[in-house]
Formats: C-alpha cells, structure tokens, sequence
C-alpha cells in the first residue's frame, strides 16, 4: 500500500488534489481512497489530506501518519511545525518552493528525494490564481511514478471539468504537465532540529474500552458508547463482512474494534453481525489476522 500526505492551507486545494490522485489511481488499475483533514476551517488554516493507493481494495480509515509521499503545497507550513513527521526512510517529498531540493531542510535525518517547484507562480501564469493543487500533481508525477502523470491529467481535467467547466479542465491539465516538466529532482539537507510533539497512534489492543460496550438508555434516548444503535446505519452500506466460523480463532479483535459495536460477541466467544447497524466500513475485515471476515458486495445477511 501507498500512503500519501497532502499539507496545504485552506483555499490551495489539498483535498482536491488528494480526489484527483485516488482517481488517477483508479484509472490506472488501483484501488484507491482520499479523505480531509480539517482542523479551523478557513481560507488559510493549514488543512492536510491524504490518500492511499493499493493493488486490492483500501479498508485502513486511519490518518496518515507514515507517508511513502509528502506534499507540501505551501512552504511556510515546515517551519510551524515538523510536517514530515512520520516519513518513511525511502520516502519522497514534493514542496512548492523557490528553492532547489538541496536548500530544503525538513528535519533532522530527513534526507530525502524531494522534488521542487514555484506552484504558485505557475499557477498565476496559467490559472491567473494562486491555487496550487494540479501544479503540484504533476510535479507530484514526475518525483512519483506510481501514477502516471497521463493518468492524472485525465483525471485532473474531467473532475475540474465537471465542477468549473471544460476550459478549467484543460487549463488544470495544462498547469500539471507544466509543472511536470518544471520540477527539479534533488535530495533534502536533514539538519533542522524540531521539538517533538507527544502523539499517539494505539493498535488495535490499546484501544480504550467503549466500541465494544453497549450504550445506555435515558429517556429513550441511547447515550454514551454505541449510541448509534438508535439509527438504522446498516443501510448506508456497500458491502457486508461474511464471516467463516471455520477459520476464527475467537481473537475478539472484530469485536473490540467495531466502531458501531455491531459485532456482537457470542456466549462461545464467536461472532454475529448486526446487520441493521453494520456499516459495511470494514475494520473487522481488516484487523482479523486469519482472514475469517471477508467483506463482499452488496448488503446481504448471513
């Protein structure tokens, strides 16, 4: 699985840019998620988002936290904070900058392929506005070769197309392959010294006790953990786990993690789905480590 993250600020489309990659992705063969991040939600709040790019379908709903890919839309947000926090040892990273790669300093131990190019300027030379999102994916492309960058233009000009007509498309497409063939290819410096931020990232077994507790009952009205028991979210789903009592070694790890606590644990430590609640999400698909749940199409019941 790939994993890539988008840091931008409110306006520069970083959650665009993360559509447009699944996308492209998709079009080539991948499967294929992007999401937001938001934390004050303006124009100018710094914003991430990200995407994950995979051979088989995507079932981690997780942030994050370490990228084979860092893009960095807008250069004055690595020095608030330590944004390539996380970065995998043969990572690469995309800044929009003046600067060459050897000039960008990341943090300490970042030495890293990075690909720079002034997306700004090239945007207001071919969009005449400073939204960096599409120039940033073909540089993206071209520090990147995952997806190809015909991929991305394609993708690049239908959904821009569609939302802001087919001459923004084109121009969009047209900002990506520019920014393609401006990209220059070096490695980061690695010397910058950050404090570093206590964080948390639990696996599955350090979750707090709570998915798996039932909710209480006040008034007639669900509280606490579960709540959602009292909306019928079994029919917001796609796909529905299938479950092969053969195969489960009764791990409860479904069970613990069920966002909705619609696994439901047996008097023998087996499992049944609350087909009414479930959510087809499929976090207990994923987390199972003898792949006794397998999420199929469609909502069916077992």
């Amino acid at each position: 699985m790939y994993e890539i993250r988008f840091h931008g600020r409110g306006g520069q489309g970083a959650v665009m840019a993360a559509q447009s990659l699944a996308d492209a992705a998709v079009r080539s063969g991948f499967h294929a998620q992007a999401f937001p991040y938001f934390g004050a939600e303006r124009r100018g709040a710094p914003v991430q988002a990200y995407a994950r790019i995979d051979t088989k379908k995507v079932r981690t709903k997780s942030q994050v936290y370490n990228p084979d890919l860092l893009v960095i839309m807008d250069e004055s947000l690595s020095e608030l904070a330590d944004i390539a926090a996380g970065l995998k040892p043969d990572g690469r990273v995309v800044m929009n900058t003046t600067k060459r790669p050897e000039e960008v300093d990341l943090g300490k131990g970042v030495d890293a392929v990075c690909g720079t190019v002034d997306a700004s300027a090239l945007a207001l030379e071919v969009l005449k506005m400073p939204v960096v999102n599409t120039s940033m994916l073909g540089a993206l492309a071209r520090v990147w070769d995952v997806v190809p960058l015909e991929s991305i233009v394609e993708a690049i000009e239908d959904r821009f197309g569609e939302k802001l007509g087919t001459r923004a498309g084109i121009l969009n497409g047209e900002a990506a392959r520019t920014a393609y063939d401006s990209t220059i290819i070096g490695r980061t410096l690695g010397r910058k010294e950050y404090g570093k931020l206590a964080e948390w990232a639990p696996a599955w077994n350090e979750i707090p006790i709570g998915n798996s507790l039932r909710s209480e009952t006040r008034d007639g009205v669900a509280v606490g953990p579960a709540s959602s028991s009292q909306n019928l979210t079994g029919r917001w789903k796609w796909s529905t786990p299938r479950y092969d009592r053969e195969k489960c070694i009764r791990c409860l790890r479904c069970w613990w993690s069920c966002p909705d606590s619609a696994v439901i644990r047996l008097d023998d430590d087996y499992m049944r789905w609350d087909m009414d609640h479930c959510k087809g999400c499929g976090i207990c698909a994923d987390i199972c480590p003898v792949n006794a749940i397998e999420m199929v199409q469609g909502a069916h019941t077992w």
